[in-house]
């Protein structure tokens, strides 16, 4: 099955997304695709066919985003917690990956031609190595590509990713990249595996579970979550166009709180600064006080002097992040 599912949608589904399209859409929607190993329980066939159904659904599932003008897809493939499964699910689920990126990496003129780019989070040195390789060539060979997006969530958590975004700027600060005083929210949120994206506007999980299981909980603290009883391999295109209504009927009260929150970081950030500053003047002031227009010339400073210092380890983190995947590349060339 192919990657990119081509065809046309039906004429009741063209005027019903038309209908939709004429409302607030989202351009990020993340899928918890549940529900694969009981779809194969109720169809009475091999958990690993279930899983091949599910990504076939996955396929058509991105035919219809591309029809609604979604441009970026995140799925939950494999997380971490579920290496705990038995052996046998869980190589023959890498065996699958294995095939899904082979078939990908044969397909790369379409993705060119459909501008798929295609990225990979999560801690991949979880993965076997030629697993590994292939999906770093995957990535190394879209990362141009900016019609469309999709983010595939492999050996993940949402709380390992915090962690590693907490080690991140732990290591920023041991290369003297950024200062202690530097960590905000916003700059985890740089620092997460996400950071090229915008978080979700829609957060939708089939089979019934009410729950997100460790998925992408830092960004979708303003996201509308839609929980459908159907089992992933079974979803359908009037299933999507549901959970599109949800998202419109919430829009404005998620935008609301999204703006909130955006001011309010703005003022902790600023806060933060003048507290930085008056530290300093104090310091080096001699005990005298600053008046107003030294305070707001030494803010302003500080403030440039942050963001350059903020802007310098994100293009060090990207550099090392980068090389991760070119030198896993060229293993695979020499190997």
């Amino acid at each position: 099955m192919s990657w990119i599912k081509e065809g046309e949608l039906n004429l009741l589904e063209k005027i019903s997304a038309n209908v939709l399209k004429a409302g607030p859409m989202p351009k990020h929607v993340a899928f918890i695709m549940d529900g694969n190993r009981r779809f194969a329980r109720k169809k009475n066939m091999e958990r690993q066919e279930g899983h091949m159904q599910g990504f076939n659904k996955l396929a058509e599932t991105l035919r219809w985003c591309k029809h609604l003008n979604i441009p970026e897809v995140t799925v939950y493939a494999f997380s971490i917690e579920n290496f705990k499964r038995t052996k046998e699910e869980v190589d023959g689920l890498m065996e699958l990956a294995k095939q899904k990126f082979e078939r990908l990496l044969e397909e790369r003129d379409n993705l060119e031609k459909h501008g798929v780019c295609i990225r990979v989070l999560g801690d991949l040195n979880m993965l076997p190595l030629d697993l590994q390789q292939l999906i770093a060539k995957a990535v190394v060979t879209t990362r141009a590509h900016n019609k469309c997006f999709l983010n595939v969530c492999f050996a993940y958590t949402s709380r390992y990713e915090i962690t590693n975004a907490v080690r991140e700027m732990a290591w920023g600060v041991e290369q003297g990249l950024i200062k202690a005083s530097d960590v905000s929210e916003p700059l985890l949120s740089e620092c997460l595996y996400s950071n090229n994206s915008p978080n979700p506007d829609l957060l939708i999980r089939t089979s019934g579970e009410v729950r997100l299981s460790d998925f992408l909980l830092w960004q979708t603290s303003h996201s509308c979550l839609v929980f459908q009883s159907v089992l992933w391999p079974e979803y359908s295109f009037w299933n999507l166009c549901e959970a599109i209504v949800q998202y419109q009927l919430s829009h404005k009260s998620i935008q609301k709180a999204r703006d909130l929150h955006r001011e309010h970081q703005a003022l902790q950030q600023l806060e933060a600064d003048r507290v930085c500053v008056a530290e300093h003047l104090q310091h080096h002031g001699n005990g005298k006080p600053a008046d107003a227009q030294r305070r707001q010339e030494a803010l302003l400073h500080y403030t440039a002097c942050r963001e350059d210092r903020v802007q310098d380890f994100l293009e060090a983190l990207k550099h090392k992040r980068d090389s991760f995947f070119i030198d896993l590349c060229s293993e695979a060339v020499s190997a």
